[in-house]
Parts: C-alpha cells; sequence; structure tokens
C-alpha cells in the first residue's frame, strides 16, 4: 500500500494526532498536548505524518539545532507508529524520510531519546545506523 507523507507546521494540523502521542505519553492528556504545542511551536517544532490513505499511522516531531560536539543536527521526538501498524516497514519509511529531510536541511547528523524500557525501538534504531552515545538525564523540577 503506498503512503504519503506530511510536514505539519501548525497546531490544527497536529492536534487530530493526540491518540498518536498517547499511545507513547499515555499520561499526558489533550489539554496538556495543546499547551505543551504552544510552547514546542514557538521554538521550531514540525511534525512528519505518515498516512496511509486519509488515516494516520506514523508520526514524529522534528527539531533543528546545532550543538559543538555534533554540528547542526536534527532531532527525532515523540516518533509513534499505530499499534495497528506496527513491524508494517512504517518506521523505516519515516526515518528514511526524515533522513532525506535532514540532509536537504544541512544537517550533519540525526539524534533522538528512546526510552530505556523500549527495547524493541533500541533494536529498531541500531538496524536503522543508529548508535547509542550516552545517556539522556532528567531532573523533575516540578
Amino acid at each position: 500500500m503506498p503512503y504519503t507523507f506530511q510536514i505539519l507546521t501548525q497546531k490544527p494540523e497536529m492536534l487530530p494526532h493526540f491518540p498518536l502521542i498517547r499511545q507513547l505519553s499515555p499520561g499526558v492528556t489533550e489539554e496538556r498536548y495543546n499547551h505543551l504545542l504552544d510552547d514546542m511551536l514557538a521554538h521550531g517544532y514540525r511534525m512528519v505524518a505518515v498516512y496511509e490513505d486519509a488515516d494516520c499511522v506514523g508520526i514524529s516531531g522534528i527539531w533543528l539545532a546545532t550543538k559543538i560536539y555534533s554540528g547542526r543536527y536534527l532531532e527525532m521526538d515523540n516518533v509513534v507508529v499505530a499499534d495497528t501498524h506496527r513491524s508494517k516497514g512504517i518506521g523505516k519509511l519515516l526515518t528514511d524520510f526524515i533522513e532525506k529531510l535532514a540532509l536537504a536541511e544541512g544537517c550533519e547528523m540525526i539524534m533522538l531519546d528512546a526510552y530505556l524500557e523500549n527495547e524493541k525501538a533500541h533494536a529498531f534504531y541500531e538496524r536503522e545506523g543508529f548508535t547509542k552515545r550516552g545517556y539522556h538525564f532528567l531532573k523533575r523540577l516540578i
């Protein structure tokens, strides 16, 4: 089945994808998602969506930034394939699309975070050429 891609840049385009966000982050409410999008969009957040016909079956947020150790990079964020469509090659299509986009935007690398317990995602990203480089530390303030 042919899949299509769309780069979403506006909040009204992103809001309908809340059910996919909930698959990755079940504790996030729709109200919080709506509020977070305001802040994220103000800082250059975009979303890549994969569609099968009219149904969105995968998403990834994307950010562009620069760090000394990496140069310009694209960060994949909130990467989700619908649970009904996993193991159908959609993740590969999504990462391939994002890799081409990153190259077109002058990026030297792609980065992402994956939860420690999500070992299936770790294996997938390693198959796609990603390497584990370090730990992402968090300190909750509120």
